[in-house]
């Protein structure tokens, strides 16, 4: 199956809360699941519907989809993921959530370079980016401490980041990035961790759905 194609408002209603997929507009009042928080279709405003308990699967198939869309990741890609974060040493719900944030698109989204992880993502597919000076457009490209994430020279009189400059940051910049948002860079200072990580999820019922 392709990536997903259509309204992704719809994807934020579904799971019940803001996954602040479309930028500026999750911040407005313009924002669709302010005005209509629950699922669509003809059943989203149904009480029984909405009051229906939810089976341990459910609950646990829910976290991962949220976490999915969140971080705009395919099903394989993030099976694989979680296969990476059960061989690493620690807690494998954190581990996980820390793969993603290291994405390049991710810390091209957090640093306050792109107005969303989508725009973020296809900015980093144009060849807009440099990891280290070299030019990476790659947006699963994981970073590490003491890489530096820049808009290449000859991408910086682009209209997008003007706008970006302008509007300024829309996302608190984690502990782990030093941003210098006028010279469109960002240092990755440190590793994050899970208290960095404002992430809406629960990540254990996303381990208890690959563990069954």
């Amino acid at each position: 199956m392709g990536r997903y194609t259509g309204p992704v408002c719809k994807l934020c209603r579904r799971e019940g809360q803001k996954l602040f997929l479309k930028g500026e507009r999750c911040y407005t009042n313009k924002c669709a699941f302010e005005r209509r928080s629950y699922p669509a279709g003809q059943h989203g405003q149904s009480t029984e519907f909405r009051r229906r308990t939810k089976s341990d699967y459910a609950l646990q198939m829910r976290e991962k989809q949220k976490a999915r869309r969140m971080y705009g990741v395919m099903e394989r890609q993030f099976r694989r993921y979680f296969e990476e974060a059960l061989r690493t040493p620690g807690r494998t719900g954190e581990n996980l959530l820390v793969l993603l944030e290291r994405r390049l698109d991710n810390v091209v989204y957090r640093a306050g370079m792109a107005r969303s992880r989508a725009e973020a993502r296809q900015l980093v597919r144009h060849g807009h980016f440099e990891v280290n000076g070299q030019k990476v457009d790659i947006p699963s490209y994981v970073v590490k401490p003491g890489d530096v994430v820049r808009v290449r020279e000859s991408r910086r009189d682009r209209a997008v980041f003007d706008m970006i400059r302008q509007s300024g940051l829309l996302v608190q910049v984690p502990q782990w990035l030093d941003v210098d948002l006028e010279n469109l860079s960002a240092r990755v200072v440190a590793m994050p961790t899970r208290a960095d990580i404002e992430a809406p999820l629960e990540d254990q019922l996303v381990v208890e759905f690959y563990s069954r």
